[in-house]
């Protein structure tokens, strides 16, 4: 190891601890009391290994003899022991082979199967539940999980393995408590494709007795990455109702192992995940954000409509939003208790978008990232998206995703108005198309269609909320799950 290290980095690297217990100390043990056990019986009798003025009969002479060829036959049995044992271990420590993170065989089918992520690795996996490996497992057979490396440009430079607790690699260093490793194939930073990666974590939880981690490590396509985006670490520290720590592996040279006292390992994101879990972890996350950014839902008014204008500036955003707003505005304003507001994701907080979200009733905004607040609602809360032209031809699956959440979270997607008007590709490949010309496109209006779509939807929530009223039902629980080992977190 590395002898040149700061103070600073060594006090943040984990100690490498002595194992107090292992087949090979325990039989060194049982063998030394033997030889300790002879040599006190040895010391109790009353004569002396060497002949006396008076010489002991024969028979007494035999048996001391013998008593000393036992003491020899122990020590070198014992000394032959230790020597196998040492063998062996060496030969186990030596026997940890790494592979790479990613497996370039499967270039073609990253995302599929056992992924080209820890590809010799299959998952854990249960009808609608998540996708998962833990370390140490059956699975794994009570082997631990060892990782080498923290290349952030090709994930085929690091490497993982499996290793016994009592005997891992040399100079590998034993990482306690609970580790969360994360490769998405997309990215960390983005609110939507985080957030993806990191709803099985919270499923995993909730199913775990509210586990909370000591560390997460985040890869991308197996490349090593040294932080979320703000809004998700935001989210997470409220979820796990603590600091998150990335593990940047600062102070590890490329050869020096670290191995896990116990590791989770996801590669699917959601998928796999029926809607009905996926809901719980939504109920649980915004709950916890709630409580986080101290958001009191007694303040809503009884028949208040919190309808929200949740504008973007550059790609897709409104080409005349000021017009978009006064149609919206106009139509709020013919609604007993509809309240208009506009936001710019871009201008708030954290905490400020949990507030906004909890006091919105119907979300109106262009398709992009900002949506991925939209959890934040209360359940049955309404969602209208708006698309610049070309997504709906060229835009590929991936479009729908908001459209998704909406659903799985308890809300309802009230549609989308897809922008018809503008210019049209001089490209003749749907791929450059896309991504050269229409993706980052801007989005018209039309007066009348978003009149009429507004006035309905004002009407359909302003009847669920009379009938939610009468009948004295809530959509949300004031108490969170993992409340209890939250308050325990807070008390360390």
């Amino acid at each position: 190891m590395t002898n040149s290290l700061s103070s600073e980095v060594l006090a943040r690297k984990p100690q490498r601890p002595l194992s107090l217990y292992s087949p090979k100390i325990s039989i060194c043990l049982l063998v030394t009391c033997v030889t300790l056990f002879v040599l006190f019986q040895i010391q109790s009798l009353p004569t002396a290994l060497s002949p006396p003025a008076s010489a002991p009969s024969s028979s007494t002479w035999n048996s001391l003899q013998k008593w000393k060829s036992m003491i020899i036959s122990t020590a070198l049995t014992l000394k032959n022991c230790t020597d196998q044992l040492d063998s062996l271990d060496s030969k186990l420590r030596e026997s940890v082979t790494f592979l790479p993170l990613k497996d370039l065989r499967y270039a073609h089918a990253a995302q599929e199967g056992h992924t080209w992520f820890m590809s010799s690795m299959y998952d854990t996996y249960k009808k609608g539940e998540v996708q998962y490996q833990q370390f140490p497992s059956n699975s794994s057979k009570g082997r631990l999980l060892c990782i080498k490396g923290h290349d952030s440009h090709d994930g085929a430079w690091n490497s993982y393995a499996l290793a016994w607790p009592e005997a891992l690699p040399r100079n590998a260093t034993l990482m306690k408590g609970l580790t969360f490793i994360s490769n998405s194939h997309y990215n960390h930073d983005n609110l939507w494709h985080g957030l993806s990666a990191t709803v099985p974590f919270v499923a995993w939880r909730i199913k775990n007795e509210c586990a909370t981690p000591s560390r997460w490590i985040l890869y991308h396509w197996g490349e090593l990455r040294y932080k979320m985006g703000s809004w998700l670490k935001n989210l997470m520290e409220a979820t796990y109702s603590g600091t998150i720590n990335i593990q940047t592996f600062e102070g590890f040279g490329d050869d020096e192992p670290v191995c896990f006292e116990k590791a989770v390992v996801m590669r699917h994101d959601e998928g796999g995940m029926s809607g009905e879990n996926i809901m719980q972890v939504y109920d649980l996350i915004r709950c916890k954000a709630r409580v986080y950014c101290n958001v009191s839902l007694g303040d809503n008014i009884k028949g208040r409509i919190g309808m929200t204008l949740f504008m973007r500036t550059g790609a897709r955003s409104f080409s005349n939003e000021s017009e978009v707003v006064r149609i919206f505005t106009e139509e709020c304003r013919k609604v007993e208790g509809c309240q208009i507001m506009v936001a710019h994701s871009d201008n708030l907080t954290f905490c400020e978008q949990v507030q906004l979200m909890s006091s919105t009733d119907i979300l109106i905004s262009p398709h992009g990232a900002q949506l991925a607040n939209l959890f934040l609602m209360d359940k049955n809360s309404s969602v209208m998206e708006f698309y610049p032209k070309g997504w709906l031809k060229l835009a590929g699956v991936g479009q729908f995703v908001y459209k998704w959440m909406t659903i799985r979270s308890g809300m309802k997607h009230q549609g989308a108005w897809r922008d018809p008007d503008g210019e049209n590709c001089p490209y003749s490949e749907d791929g450059r198309c896309f991504l050269s010309f229409y993706k980052d496109g801007k989005i018209g209006y039309n007066e009348t269609y978003f009149a009429e779509w507004g006035r309905n939807v004002l009407s359909e929530v302003k009847r669920k909320k009379i009938e939610e009223s009468s009948q004295g039902r809530s959509t949300n629980n004031s108490q969170c799950m993992c409340a209890s080992v939250s308050s325990k977190i807070r008390q360390r």
